[in-house]
Formats: C-alpha cells, structure tokens, sequence
C-alpha cells in the first residue's frame, strides 16, 4: 500500500479530545485498521497523544509507506475534487469516453493510496468502461469525526467529481472497513427518487446546474432512482462493520472476554472520536437512537435503505477468520447461527481465498424473518440486521488463513496488493 501524491486542504479543525498527527504531511500515515485502546506498560512512557498514535502504527500491519510509485503504463491518474481519478488514458481520449464510476472509499486512518493497486486493476480490466475515483476527502484523523461528518464530505466529493466528469452516466461504491459506513452515509444523502429528479437538490439550493442536467436527462426513465443523479449499479463492501463493533466477538482483537469488550465500548471514543462513537453504538445525538441504528432504515431527510435498494447489486465481502478488527458476523450482516458452517467452507480453484459465496434472494429472506427466534442477537443489534436485510446481499466469505498475510487479513481482503 502505498502514499496518496499530495494532501488535499483540511476541511475541519481538530477539536478538542481529537488526536494530532506529530507528522502534518500524511505521507507517513498509511493504515485502515479499525483500533482501539488496549493497555502496553512499553507504551506507558509517551504523552497521551503520541501513545495513542504509537498504538495505531503498532496494528498497522506494516501499512505505512512513504511514496507512490508512478501508475503503469497506459494508466493515468489525475487529482479531482480532493481525490484522484484513474482512468484509461487511450480510452479517455477516444470518442466513446468511459461512462462508469466508481467510488473508492478508504476505512479508517486511510487514504486514497489504499485504493491503489485495486484501482488499477479495475481500469486494466475495463479500459473503455469505468473511472475509477479514490476518495480523499476522509484521510487519517479525518476519519475520527464520526459516520455522519464523513458521510457529508463524502456526498459532496462525489457530486463534485459528477460535475467534473459530465460523461458518466452508472455509479458504483466500493468500500473498505468504517468506508462502507461512510459510502452508506453518503448514498442517503446522494439518493433521489425517480419522481423527484430534476425537482429539489440533495443539498437544497447548492445544487449546480450540472447535476441538475445530470438529473433531467434521465426524466423518461420515471422507476429509476439515483445516486447523484445517476445510475447505481454496485455497492461493495469489504470488511465492513455494518452492525457496528459492538457485541461478543465484533470486535476480535479483544478475544470474546466480555470485561474487555464493555471497556472498549466505554473508551473507543478517546482514541478514534466520534468514530469510535459510532462504531460502539453509544453514540445520542440530541436524544436519537445511535447513528447506526438510524442507517438500518429510512429516515426523514436520509432514505438510507431506498439508496441501497436503488442499486442493481450490493455484496458484503467478510473474513472468514484472521481479521482482528471486524468479526465475521457484522462485516456480513449475519446472525450467529447463520454462519456457514466449517464443513461448507469449500476453495475456489479460480479464487483460492474464496470459501463461501451466498446469493440471497427474496425467498431466502422470508425463510430468515422466520427464523429469528433462534437468533442469538442483542435486541438492537437484530434490529440492524432485520433493518439492513430489507434489501438482497451476495455476501463473499473469504479465509486468509494459508497466506502470508493472514496475521493482516482485515487489511489484505482491501486487495491493495498482490497476495
């Protein structure tokens, strides 16, 4: 994994509580992880600050890299409303430009570098058919101001990258660990309902006049929705905690022991901010029920199942095993007893690290809602599971278990280098 080219400008002053980077140029900060505090007496020596981002750094997998490399051959990169768009230079300049995007988002303490190497996969294999953007506008302790703030960013990066790129017309996300919170955030935000295009702004009069020509010209279409005033193909996520971190074995670092998992809860905050919040569900903002919570179902202002619903497809990739930040369960939207079994977990011979593949269907849902009573879920995290599964998943087992890279799967699975 390597360095994003250049930080873009910060959008938000650290607040009080927020940890400071000692090293302002992100090139030395590279990690997805999702973290929290655990007690090292080694650590027991630094100021507060620097033994907070020690700790980072010492989960970080070897993640943190100095420089980026320049893209391959016939592979162009170029900045783009704080991210950086990869494309197909032949491609771009040929009469029929690509007409697909795809939104990269990166997890937490991470930067567009994480992206890099997929990036580049995706243009490779479809020169003439997608722009590939990687998000920059969540990048290192960015990705502490909590879910809903990056979220926000989020929206607004992609309607900018619209507005630049007037020639597409599909839009997909792709996600890695707290990313695909934040890209679900943002797809609420961005979402528009077939009778309202072209009628009202997701952000109220801020809408340019592009993105309302993005939005009218699709007006014959009247039982399409949008994303930002286009077509949602796919919602990807890797290693996502969407039922949040809370809960037996969510978080796996702490080994299930039920006094560690109640300390992360209470302390996640003082080391990731409101992030951490989020992720614990002990987030209340002006009395609403926690954030996470909210995202499992339509809201007043954000529709955020209508927005996953809009998509033409939606995959949940999770570890299997090995992943020490994200559990198998929240990463694929599971109950316990809907895990494979260990008997079921088969290879691949195309896709070696693939152990189970599950292509739900709306008869399989029914056969889930009627099987809740055999469930061993907390009331609230069952509620994000029955609020989420409103919607179809395929959901992508994976197991690192016989690489190299095992002992990092959570950051593996992201696929930011050859494995």
């Amino acid at each position: 994994m390597i360095a994003a080219i250049s930080p873009p400008p910060r959008t938000t002053a650290p607040g009080p509580g927020r940890i400071r980077v000692p090293n302002p140029n992100r090139h030395s900060i590279r990690f997805s992880n999702l973290g929290f505090p655990l007690w090292n007496p080694k650590l027991n020596w630094l100021p507060h600050e620097r033994m907070q981002m020690a700790w980072v750094r010492s989960m970080s997998g070897g993640c943190f890299k100095s420089t980026e490399p320049p893209p391959k051959q016939g592979i162009k990169v170029e900045e783009d409303s704080g991210g950086q768009d990869v494309f197909d230079a032949d491609a771009m300049d040929s009469k029929v430009s690509p007409e697909h995007l795809v939104i990269m988002v990166n997890g937490l303490i991470g930067s567009a570098a994480d992206w890099r190497f997929a990036a580049e996969q995706f243009v490779k294999k479809l020169p003439d058919k997608v722009i590939v953007h990687r998000s920059e506008c969540n990048y290192s302790k960015l990705t502490f101001d909590g879910v809903d703030m990056m979220g926000e960013r989020l929206a607004q990066e992609v309607l900018g990258v619209v507005k630049h790129r007037p020639e597409v017309r599909k839009i997909s996300f792709v996600a890695h660990s707290l990313g695909g919170l934040v890209a679900r955030y943002a797809i609420g935000r961005l979402y528009e309902h077939s009778s309202e295009l072209g009628q009202s702004s997701v952000y109220g009069n801020s809408l340019t006049e592009e993105y309302t020509n993005s939005s009218m010209q699709y007006l014959e279409h009247p039982c399409e929705d949008r994303i930002a005033g286009l077509q949602p193909m796919n919602f990807i996520t890797f290693a996502t905690p969407h039922l949040g971190s809370r809960g037996h074995k969510q978080l796996p670092l702490l080994c299930g022991l039920p006094f560690l998992e109640k300390r992360a809860s209470q302390s996640a905050h003082l080391v990731v901010g409101r992030s951490g919040k989020h992720l614990f569900l002990t987030d209340s903002d002006e009395g609403k029920p926690p954030l996470l919570l909210r995202m499992a179902d339509d809201g007043d202002d954000l529709k955020f199942i209508s927005a996953l619903c809009a998509f033409k497809r939606r995959v949940a990739y999770a570890n299997a095993n090995c992943d020490h930040m994200v559990g198998w369960r929240t990463s694929s939207i599971r109950r316990q007893n809907e895990l494979p079994k260990s008997n079921l977990l088969v290879i691949d011979e195309k896709y070696p690290h693939v152990v189970y593949v599950e292509r739900e269907t709306t008869n399989t849902m029914q056969n889930k809602a009627s099987s809740i009573a055999g469930a061993q879920t907390s009331d609230v995290e069952e509620a994000m599971i029955q609020g989420l599964t409103q919607v179809t998943w395929e959901r992508v087992d994976v197991s690192f278990q016989k690489s190299k890279q095992r002992y990092v799967a959570h950051n593996t699975i992201q696929a930011s280098s050859i494995v």
